[in-house]
This record gives C-alpha cells, structure tokens and sequence, in this order.
C-alpha cells in the first residue's frame, strides 16, 4: 500500500516502506494506549494532588524504582517522616489526606528515599504550581487545584492565516523588573491586538528555575511560572485575548527537561531512566538538559496529558513545539542535511516521531482548529502533513532558514551587492503543500550575542539620530531596508508570519537576562515601548508600517515570478492576489518602469513603504491608480506603468479587492 504522502510527492517512492512502517508504528501504538479515548492523556486528573468527592486530597506520584516516599509540607511541619506513602504494583505511590488537613495554598514536597539511597525533598512531577523562597530562592510546590468550569478555548475556527507575536510576559513591561501576567493583560495585549496579530504565543509559562533560561529548561511542566503570577492570572490573560480576537499559543517544551534535581524530575525515584534515557543518550550536550525517553508509557502519559492540560484548563489555541529537530534525530540535528536519505535514516528517532504524531492528532481532537507550529530546522518531508497520510500532523513548521539568511546577508553583505535572485530563491525554497511560518527575526536572532536587524542596520545611531528631523543617512538606509525585509518575508517565506515583540518597531537593544556576568541586571530583559509610542521619534514610523503590513493578506498559494532584474536589483512578484514591485538598489530610481501584471484590469496602490507615516520620503502618491495597457512585458501580455523610487516597494491590487480590503485597514495605508 502506497502512503497517501508518497502519492503527493513521487520523489518519496524510494522511501515509501520507511514512511508506511511509521504509519504502521503509530497506529499500533495509538490502538494499543487508546490515546483519544483512554486515560494516556489523563493523567493529571489521577496524578499530583487531586480532590475526592468527599472532600478528601489524594496526592499521587509514579517512582517505579524508589525505596519510599513521603509527603512534608507546612501542612505537617516539614516533617519527613509524618506522611509516608504506599506503593501499588505498578510503582505509584498514594496517600490520601482530609481537605481541611491539605488546603490550597499548602506548600509541599516528597521527601524520596531513591534507588540509589538518595535521600531528596522533591517537587512533585505533576504539580500545578511551584514557587520559590524569595530568601532561600528553593523552589517548593504548591498546591493549587482546577476551576470547576474550565475556560473556552476561542472559537474563531480554522485560521486561514497566522499573524502570531511572540512575546515574553516577563520582560514585556518597560521598568527593570519581571513584568507580570496582569501587566501583560492590561498593557500588551491591547497593543499586539491594534496593531493587527491574530494570534501571541507565549515564551516561558512552564516553571523553569533559572530565568536567564528564556524557559526552555522547565522543571514542572504542568506548573505556571509563579514569577508572573497565579494560575488564574494566566486564565484572565488568555481570556482577554479571546475577547480582543487573538489566538494564544503556548511555547510548549517536551523535547528535553532541566537537569537541575533539586528542581525538575532528573534522577527523581534515584535512577538516571525514569523519565529520561539512560547513559549518553540520556543528556543532551548542547544544551545541558536531559532527554525524554518517548517509548515509555509513563512518559507518554505524563507529556501526551500535558497536552490535554494546557488545552483544556487553560484555553490554549495550540502550541509552538520547541526543539522538534533535537526530537527527530538521535544526534539532535547538529549535522548539515543534504537530502531525502537523512530523512528516513537510522539517525530518525521513531520513537519520538511517534509521539508527535500522537500529540498533533490528540490535539486536533480535543480542538479541532487547534494551531501546531514546529521548531525544525532539518526540513524532514511530511512534517506539515495529516497523519494519516504517513505524516506528522503539525499545522505549519517555522522558516528557520529565512532569519537566518538576512541576519548573514545584512553583516556579510553591503546592500548594493545584493542578489535579488539569491533573495526569491531563498524565501520561496520550501515544501509547497506544508504551510510555513515565515519570520525576518524572532528570539533567537535577539538574544546577547546577536543582534537584531535593525541595530545591525542602524547600529549605535538609533541612540543619537533616531529624532524625527534629524538628518542620517545611515538610519534613513536602515529604516527603508528594515521595511522592505519584513515585506519581502511576509509575502514570499510563509502561509503565516511572526515577530518577536518589539522588533516591529525596531527595537535597539538585545536580549539579555539577568546572569552573574551582567550583575544580574534588567536593563536589557525589558521593552522599551515610550520609544514607539514617542511622537518625535522614529520608532514609531516603523510601529505603524508593521501595522499596515498586518493587514495585508497572506499567501496561500506558491507566489508568481513576474520579473527578475539583478543590475536594477528589481524583483516583481505576484502574491495573495497582490503584485509587489521591490527596488533595492541603494540610489537607482526607476521612472516610467513597466511592470507586468497577471490581468488586464486597472491596478491601484494599495501600499508603499515610502510613505512619510513609515519614515520614508513621500516620492510616491498615495492612493494612485494605475491604468493597464496591453504592452506586452515579460511573459505577461499587459502591464502597468508606474515610478519606483529606490529602496522602495510598491503593493498593488486590482480595484475589486481594493474596496473590500479597504475597511479595517489602518488609515496610514488606505
């Protein structure tokens, strides 16, 4: 039996038995654990504390290989040997205490006598809540049970395209500080909704000890991070979004955990395989972290219910998967990939592309317009595509080659030695049936160590001449190429798009958290955002051309190739029924340029990144209509004439989809 995946794509026929004993894998495994109707993605109403009928607490915990257990918390005086528990035939160990001995609120441990003689208070895996001494800075649980009504997930249907801000709740607020989920509700959220997103995801909700860690080394993965506030804190936030009409995605990290013991589950019933693999394969290198071992039940069922939880008892609209190529491959992916064999090598982890395949499709039935978005880098075919025809089943995979590509050109490259050839084939070099997420930036490109696109445009002016007025070359350059990468990236790298938070407005600073070699300072762990907000600054021109690119639509369709010139630096495309004229040359305006178009009927300008409002010079006139000829240019049969300043994009739509885009579009683009 050929896979329907294979049927897609003939080039996969060599691989045609590899993707149908996956095929064969996952079904087994699926029918086996029954995965959408059993209790494999219960877990967390079994494990953990939960409340009986009769108003007692019983708190549960899986240590197969531990020699005992015991409960200490304020409740008991921190009493290790006060409230042992018993053990079951399948290494779950359970007490159960009266409600009015165990309240919400009481903080707690395990006190855990390991297989190794270990002796360990630890913070129980399944907890809701952990927090941390502000003297001792110990981390301890906290018990904290769900809300009777769960919240409603947004029901907004089926995207058929994602804006998504990624943002980080703790540095999202402007004082040197941890910003907090009320703060983010009251002040974010209404600025990423006004600037046209559909959709924030956000970084760090699961407890990870170390803040510096940007939350990928969590410790209680069904715990909200108590930095930024309560449990019912994070609910209020995503329930506000739902109302200002945006999706919430979580930055979900089951692809490794922290190795810290004191905080996170490593060496928990004092074996190194309880959750993890065993030996080498076990820790991760680069990242000092360790590794799940996907084909274990126990493990299934504590990250598979995962899945169910966020859903469910917070109202998540998806998950943005970290780390999915260190998942796939048993070397992580640190390696160059050079086509369809690494996809279907030995090198694949089959055990863990099994469990992807299971969470995407728990998922999709819990929520059916759920959003999955996969961190790969490698590009493994199918990834994008419904399981059942041999896939993996995310909704769209990120374009991590796009940023990664304009971080090299824009420090390797002056601009005047751009290819625009180079520029289309790489921002349209992807798998056409899978949907991307195409992105100029995001954390990665932030962090300390890098820098942003547009400090490394601007540079150290963007501290002294970013003053509306002010004469600088070097920032009018930055501006008008910061303008035209983000253009170019939302209408040829992806069916859907994100940006990290502040770089719409050109954010001048890096990322970095407090850390011993920064004094453990917040100045850089902040957003600046009185610099968007300033009148007499330039920030804010950029602001508003990231909001009118917003509303532009996406493609859903492979884009359209209209002309190409490389000594003009002229690239015209057609995308998302839009045609998009790009002149980057840095001095070479065009006048009287014939520009190719799809139909004969009249075009209007429906943008321009020259704009005044963008920072730009006003060479263009707003609003302009451009009458169709029947002069053959290129392969086109008609064409439009139109002036194309340098450094400047022009985006034109026919008159029909002018008037209906036209209302809810920003006033500085109509």
């Amino acid at each position: 039996m050929i896979p329907e995946l294979v049927r897609r794509d003939p080039t996969l026929s060599a691989y045609s038995e590899v993707i149908q004993a996956r095929l064969a894998h996952y079904d087994a495994l699926r029918e086996q654990l029954g995965v959408l109707r059993g209790s494999i993605s219960q877990g967390h109403h079994y494990f953990g504390f939960t409340c009986t009928p009769d108003g007692f607490v019983t708190y549960r915990e899986w240590a197969p290989a531990a020699k005992s257990l015991h409960l200490v918390g304020d409740f008991n005086g921190w009493d290790r040997r006060a409230t042992p528990l018993a053990c079951d035939a399948h290494g779950t160990w359970h007490v159960t205490l009266s409600g009015s001995a165990l309240p919400p609120g009481s903080r707690v441990k395990v006190h855990v006598h390991g297989a190794d003689d270990s002796r360990l208070d630890r913070i129980p895996a399944y907890i809701r809540r952990a927090v941390q001494d502000a003297t001792t800075k110990d981390f301890c649980g906290e018990v904290w049970f769900a809300p009777v009504t769960p919240p409603a997930s947004n029901s907004g249907g089926t995207p058929t395209g994602l804006r998504i801000y990624e943002a980080h709740v703790g540095m999202a607020q402007e004082d040197a500080k941890v910003g907090t989920f009320a703060e983010f509700t009251a002040n974010v959220l209404p600025r990423i909704a006004a600037l046209g997103y559909d959709t924030v995801q956000l970084m760090a909700i699961q407890e990870h000890p170390y803040y510096g860690s940007f939350g990928y080394h969590v410790s209680s993965f069904y715990g909200v991070s108590s930095r930024f506030g309560t449990p019912d804190e994070l609910r209020t936030l995503i329930q506000t979004a739902h109302t200002l009409g945006l999706r919430v995605l979580m930055d979900l990290v089951h692809s490794h955990a922290v190795k810290n013991i004191r905080e996170g589950l490593s060496r928990f019933d004092g074996t190194e395989w309880q959750y993890f693999h065993d030996g080498p394969r076990g820790y991760h290198s680069g990242w000092d972290s360790r590794c799940f071992d996907y084909s274990k039940l126990e493990v299934l069922r504590f990250l598979l219910s995962n899945i169910r939880y966020w859903l469910e008892e917070y109202g998540f609209d998806g998950f943005r998967f970290d780390g999915v190529t260190s998942m796939l491959y048993h070397d992580h992916g640190i390696r160059d990939f050079n086509g369809y064999p690494d996809y279907f090598s030995a090198n694949v982890d089959d055990d863990a592309l099994c469990y992807l395949q299971l969470a995407n499709a728990l998922a999709q039935e819990i929520q059916p317009e759920v959003v999955t978005v996969a961190e790969d880098v490698s590009g493994m075919p199918g990834l994008c595509r419904p399981v059942t025809e041999g896939g993996v089943g995310f909704g769209y995979r990120l374009s991590m080659g796009v940023p990664d590509f304009w971080i090299k050109l824009t420090k390797d490259t002056p601009d005047e030695a751009w290819s625009v050839g180079q520029l289309w084939a790489t921002l349209t070099n992807r798998r056409w049936d899978e949907k991307h997420i195409g992105y100029a930036e995001s954390h990665d490109q932030s962090i300390v160590g890098d820098q942003t696109l547009a400090f490394r445009l601007m540079g150290s002016q963007m501290y002294t001449e970013m003053t509306i007025g002010r004469e600088s070359l070097v920032v009018d350059r930055g501006m008008a190429l910061h303008k035209l990468i983000r253009l170019l990236t939302y209408t040829l790298a992806g069916e859907g798009w994100l940006g990290f938070i502040g770089n719409e407005f050109g954010h001048p600073e890096w990322v970095d958290f407090p850390r011993a070699d920064n004094d453990w300072s917040y100045t850089y762990a902040r957003r600046q955002w009185s610099l968007a907000d300033s009148p007499f600054l330039r920030y804010g021109l950029l602001k508003a051309f990231d909001a009118a690119l917003m509303h532009l639509p996406q493609p859903t369709e492979p884009p359209e190739l209209l002309a190409l010139h490389e000594d003009n630096h002229l690239l015209i495309y057609q995308s998302a029924d839009l045609v998009i004229a790009a002149n980057l040359h840095p001095t070479r305006s065009l006048s009287a340029l014939r520009i190719p178009i799809p139909e004969a009927t009249d075009y209007c300008l429906l943008l321009d990144t020259d704009r005044a409002e963008f920072g730009g010079q006003e060479r263009i006139v707003a609003g302009s209509r451009f009458i169709w000829e029947p002069v053959a240019v290129g392969g086109a049969g008609q064409s439009v004439q139109v002036y194309l300043p340098s450094r400047c994009a022009l985006v034109l739509t026919r008159n029909a989809l002018s008037e209906t885009r036209s209302e809810g579009i920003p006033a500085a683009i109509q």
